[in-house]
């Protein structure tokens, strides 16, 4: 429901495009991928900076930025997709050597154009046009340890400090 309230939101200004995209349901965690223009994913992490600030009360808590890209070609959601995951794996405490953040990036962006392509897939097949999202196999899914990973990461940002770099001009030396 807040999402959907955020994107209503976001298409009242005529210019902005509409949002697609996955929003994945972990016990303890959330991982979405925002399809849009570069004005309404900025009012997107503009809110979740603003939630952040609520402190405790906040609905999402420890928000990271992990990719924003811009002049996409094509999109690979056709809609707004929400799928809880449930999953009998805990994220690790330290057992595991931990891999560098640019390969967890990788690894997670491959487990998302999987599943994009699975949805894409059987969107195309069915004749079904509801909102449904088709049953993913968990295969297919980004394991909860890759979440957890990159919540870990210290090159993932939150919002607030994204906004920061994003909204700070460059700074070249005088000398170059």
């Amino acid at each position: 429901g807040y999402y959907k309230g955020l994107f209503e939101n976001a298409l009242e200004d005529h210019s902005r495009e509409a949002v697609s995209g996955l929003l994945l349901l972990y016990s303890g965690r959330i991982c979405h991928v925002v399809e849009s223009c570069s004005s309404t994913i900025h009012l997107i992490i503009r809110d979740l900076a603003s939630l952040q600030n609520q402190g405790q009360s906040a609905l999402l808590q420890d928000i990271k930025v992990l990719v924003v890209a811009h002049n996409i070609p094509t999109r690979l959601f056709l809609d707004w997709n929400v799928v809880t995951v449930t999953s009998s794996e805990t994220p690790s405490q330290g057992s595991m050597q931990p891999q560098p953040t640019a390969e967890v990036v990788a690894e997670c962006l491959a487990f998302l154009l999987r599943v994009a392509a699975c949805i894409h897939s059987s969107k195309g097949d069915s004749e079904d046009t509801s909102d449904s999202v088709p049953t993913l196999s968990p295969e297919l899914l980004v394991p909860a340890k890759t979440i957890d990973s990159l919540y870990h990461a210290e090159e993932c940002v939150s919002p607030e400090d994204f906004l920061k770099m994003y909204l700070s001009p460059c700074q070249p030396a005088l000398d170059s």
